[in-house]
């Protein structure tokens, strides 16, 4: 692949894991990748606490919001080369068919909007997320992905998320 390339994170809700891989894929590509995230019951809302904790580690939030897996299925939509579920529920799902046959991997991370307790216990959890994310993230942009083929890249991409 000699073109830049193109990331959809996927979870349920796009509230929190999938906005920080996509925030993170954005800044650790470092004009590489172009990473998005979406849906399949989006709640319309990004989780604050995702933010927070996307803005404490120095990583820009501008333009992140919640929005439906739709919007890139359709014609005018920009083409993906990876598709990545971080949440079991969306891997499980039928997912629409996207243009371009890209590349599916799974990554399996804990919601941290489902912990329980005090805030602290919560941001806990964020911050716990988040590192899982960013080393799976920071190891693939490390990658000569460039170079690999659709099945290198899948073998790629699982690696990463069996860690």
């Amino acid at each position: 692949m000699t073109r830049r390339l193109n990331v959809l994170v996927l979870c349920t809700g796009n509230s929190a894991r999938s906005i920080m891989a996509e925030a993170l894929f954005n800044r650790l590509g470092a004009g590489r990748i172009r990473a998005y995230s979406a849906g399949s019951r989006p709640k319309g809302a990004v989780d604050p606490r995702a933010l927070d904790e996307l803005t404490r580690r120095g990583v820009a939030v501008d333009g992140l919001r919640s929005k439906s897996w739709d919007v890139f299925a359709g014609a005018d939509a920009p083409r993906m080369d990876l598709v990545v579920t971080v949440c079991d529920r969306a891997a499980a799902e039928t997912c629409p068919i996207w243009p371009g046959a890209p590349v599916r991997a799974h990554w399996s991370f804990a919601d941290p909007s489902a912990v329980e307790g005090d805030e602290r216990r919560q941001r806990d959890a964020f911050a716990a997320t988040f590192e899982l994310i960013e080393g799976r993230v920071a190891a693939f942009c490390n990658l000569r992905f460039e170079s690999l083929d659709g099945a290198a890249l899948r073998r790629a991409l699982e690696a990463q998320g069996s860690h």
